[in-house]
């Protein structure tokens, strides 16, 4: 599994206005930054979780009309971009009729039924369990689960996509210290029995 978090340089330009002309410019630039940047989403960069420093800023600008000056500002991004085909693992937060809703780091992504495992799911009649029918596999809200990445689809600018997960593979769906699918899949691999799936 590769890291989904980095650091990106970006350059923007911040606007600084005159009742902040007395603080420092970069403690002025790193605030106006973080209120502009912070938990955006960009199509290039990624999800922009927090603004880490400036690099570089230069002397600003006025506009007509406008007291407030304009700097073109070098600065460092955390960031959370995923990667499609890429390994996740993430808790499972909410489960509907057609997949279940997992979050990995800031994001939620969609498992749908057909990518949960390779068997027919249904929903209990309570709403809190996935089932396979001829598995007996069951996925709950709070399981810990292990994904592919298979679709990104990002609108920049604010906090909305969509990534799209898949736990049919081998090796891939829940795991835990009291039931595993992957454990299960290396066992089948290997030939020998497989132990009862909850």
């Amino acid at each position: 599994m590769n890291t989904i978090y980095s650091i990106v340089t970006v350059s923007d330009i911040v606007r600084i206005p005159p009742n902040e002309f007395d603080k420092p410019m970069e403690e002025a630039a790193v605030t106006h930054l973080r209120k502009g940047s912070e938990n955006v989403l960009d199509r290039d960069v990624g999800l922009m979780i927090a603004v880490i420093g400036i690099d570089e800023i230069k002397k600003g600008r006025l506009m007509p009309g406008d007291g407030a000056t304009y700097h073109q500002v070098t600065y460092r991004v955390l960031v959370f971009k995923p990667v499609r085909g890429e390994l996740i693992e993430g808790n499972v937060v909410e489960l509907m009729d057609f997949g279940a809703f997992i979050r990995m780091g800031p994001l939620d992504g969609l498992c749908h039924v057909s990518q949960i495992c390779d068997d027919f799911i249904t929903q209990d009649s309570k709403g809190s369990a996935l089932m396979g029918k001829e598995t007996g596999r069951t996925l709950s809200e709070g399981d810990h689960v292990r994904a592919r990445i298979t679709s990104i689809s990002f609108e920049s600018g604010n906090r909305s996509g969509k990534l799209g997960l898949t736990m049919r593979q081998p090796f891939l769906g829940k795991v835990g210290p009291d039931i595993s699918w992957v454990e299960d899949d290396v066992r089948s691999a290997r030939g020998e029995g497989k132990k009862k799936k909850k």
